[in-house]
């Protein structure tokens, strides 16, 4: 059944310590929004997911493939299936993120 969602009504989770997201999710794909505070890191992790990172707002490190370059306002990343990344936020950031297929546990 198809319906409106208005993020905003989405309550928050926090799946890392300062990484708080809200999930959409469809049959084959998952739609992540996040806040991250300043400082907070995600430690180096793959996953069977393709990614897509686009930053919102703020300035977010991020290292794949062993490079590691800041990413704000308005950039993109595709992160293949199964690479390692990690990323610190140096400022408070909001982050969308796609994943395909869904993340289960993003629910």
């Amino acid at each position: 059944m198809n319906k409106k969602i208005n993020i905003n009504n989405l309550k928050s989770k926090e799946i890392v310590s300062g990484f708080h997201g809200k999930f959409i999710n469809g049959k084959q794909m998952t739609w992540a929004f996040w806040e991250i505070e300043k400082n907070a890191s995600i430690p180096s992790h793959s996953h069977i997911h393709e990614q897509i990172m686009h930053v919102v707002s703020g300035k977010f490190s991020f290292t794949i493939n062993n490079e590691t370059s800041i990413f704000s306002r308005g950039d993109t990343i595709v992160i293949p299936s199964n690479l390692p990344h990690y990323g610190t936020a140096i400022t408070n950031c909001k982050i969308m993120d796609v994943f395909s297929p869904k993340r289960e546990e993003y629910k």
